[in-house]
């Protein structure tokens, strides 16, 4: 494994707190939101980050001491009130770091900020079933951190309302859609992108709609260095 469990949890300098946001106010994946709750925060304590777990808008009316936010299955519009918007805004602009998980691309359609943000929303998806990502670079370290080889694994495999390549983004995995069906995408087909095109780093990760991710090793750390480089742990 490129990178290997050294890296994804070598200690850490304490950074402000990261903050996992689920709120929703369209489809819950109830299941794989409590999944994420009962993995992720304690990975992330074990490497010495403080973690608040909320659904509560007013956690983003002040974001000066936070290193990252993470919106985790967030879907529907206005799941940030006016105040938060606003402060989220300013702490993206500011250099903060933010991760958006599978239905983060289902959030906030309405919002300019966001669909900069985003980059490429929700369109729709065929059902869960198996299929294969490339990963299409190995030199981020939320990448690095993956198996050798294609990665296999069955989710819920989104559809976007756009082709997030060429608007300035990292493309850094694409799904093969030869491997399933539903894709319509047109054979490009990115799953995860990265950017600093708005002074933070952002990086959305379309995988997650099954619970078991929570219990794959690879998914995990996927998450947890991804948090870990938009935070600026590591540099």
């Amino acid at each position: 494994m490129p990178g290997g469990d050294a890296a994804v949890d070598a200690p850490v300098v304490p950074p402000g707190p990261v903050i996992v946001f689920s709120r929703t106010q369209g489809f819950r994946h109830t299941e794989a939101i409590d999944a994420c709750k009962a993995t992720l925060p304690a990975r992330l304590e074990g490497l010495g980050f403080t973690v608040v777990v909320t659904e509560d808008p007013k956690a983003f009316h002040d974001l000066s001491a936070a290193s990252a936010v993470v919106f985790a299955y967030t879907s529907g519009n206005n799941v940030l009130d006016a105040e938060g918007k606003v402060e989220f805004e300013r702490f993206v602009r500011a250099g903060g770091g933010w991760i958006g998980i599978h239905s983060a691309a289902d959030t906030e359609y309405l919002w300019p900020f966001y669909q900069e943000l985003i980059v490429a929303q929700f369109l729709n998806h065929p059902a869960v079933q198996p299929a294969v990502v490339d990963i299409v670079d190995r030199t981020h370290p939320a990448m690095a951190v993956l198996p050798d080889g294609r990665w296999s694994g069955t989710d819920e495999w989104y559809n976007f309302a756009t082709n997030p390549r060429g608007e300035g983004v990292q493309i850094l995995a694409t799904i093969d859609e030869t491997s399933y069906t539903g894709g319509t995408m047109q054979g490009d087909h990115p799953m995860i992108w990265a950017h600093e095109q708005l002074g933070g780093r952002v990086l959305y990760s379309e995988l997650g709609h099954t619970t078991a991710r929570w219990a794959e090793t690879a998914y995990v750390d996927h998450v947890v260095a991804a948090i870990r480089w938009a935070a600026r742990v590591d540099n």
